[in-house]
């Protein structure tokens, strides 16, 4: 049960909060848009799920194992799994191989659209963890990997793309990258040390901040673009209330100066947004 839980903290499981809302919104979606049987779109439903599962542990473990030098000289991060020793580089390797392995079995049988693309996506959301090393548009690399989820799980049904998910999929790479450019204001002196490159080390806290702002700001046009392409009901407007709400409140508690609820901004306020958006999406999408 320890090892279980071991692995679950080294791929961070609980940060799934953020991508997985969006995967539901793209799946419920399509069935909008779908012939197939219940029982059909329930198979598919827990094959998205799994793919959901192992792509992320596969990405987040392979992070974790390409880091791990910086990590073990990084104060804040010094305590995760592989550098305090309780799980060896080797073993999150053979994890990342085998999340890997199963997420491509997993699209196999769901059709083949997904099957074919799955190399894509794996190596999008493995690439992420070199682009620290040689640019500062990292963060949008980590955005574009947690995009591909409600893509995904829309081919999943329809087997085709679709202007709606792909809007959806823009409002994550722009959400994703805001929110970990606050994440990454935590290591600037550290990675500025190490040569390694994010937005907060180049540009400085301030104007890292306003970045953060900006993609922000175009998330949120991106979720009311998706709103009015896909006529959605005033459910849906209230879902982005909270959403760009949620925005607003993690721009407002972080500042170049304090960065002591950054935690509160990077989990707190972003789950709540993400999951209370894709409940009043999905409502939206069943109700009307």
């Amino acid at each position: 049960m320890s090892t279980i839980k071991n692995y679950l903290s080294l791929v961070k499981f609980s940060h799934t909060i953020f991508a997985m809302p969006f995967a539901l919104i793209g799946f419920f979606l399509a069935t909008q848009h779908s012939s197939f049987s219940i029982q059909h779109l329930v198979v598919v439903f827990i094959l998205v799920l799994i793919c959901m599962i192992t792509a992320r542990s596969a990405a987040m473990a392979f992070n974790r194992y390409l880091d791990r030098s910086f990590d073990a000289k990084n104060p804040r991060t010094a305590i995760r799994e592989i550098p305090k020793g309780i799980i060896s580089a080797n073993s999150a390797l053979r994890f990342v191989i085998l999340s890997s392995v199963i997420f491509i079995l997993s699209t196999f049988f769901i059709n083949q659209i997904c099957f074919y693309l799955s190399p894509v996506a794996l190596f999008v959301i493995l690439f992420y963890s070199y682009t620290k090393r040689f640019t500062f548009l990292c963060h949008l690399v980590l955005g574009l990997g947690l995009s591909l989820a409600p893509i995904g799980a829309y081919l999943a049904v329809t087997g085709k793309f679709d202007v709606l998910p792909v809007l959806f999929s823009f409002a994550v790479i722009f959400w994703v990258s805001g929110f970990d450019i606050i994440y990454a204001l935590q290591d600037i002196d550290f990675d500025q040390s190490q040569n390694l490159y994010s937005i907060p080390s180049t540009v400085g806290k301030i104007k890292a901040l306003r970045v953060s702002e900006l993609l922000h700001l175009l998330s949120a046009a991106c979720v009311i673009a998706a709103g009015v392409h896909g006529n959605f009901h005033w459910i849906y407007w209230i879902g982005i209330a909270v959403f760009t709400g949620m925005l607003v409140y993690q721009h407002s508690i972080v500042k170049p100066n304090d960065l002591s609820k950054v935690n509160i901004a990077f989990m707190t306020a972003n789950g709540i947004a993400s999951v209370v958006f894709a409940v009043f999406v999905i409502a939206d999408l069943f109700i009307y």
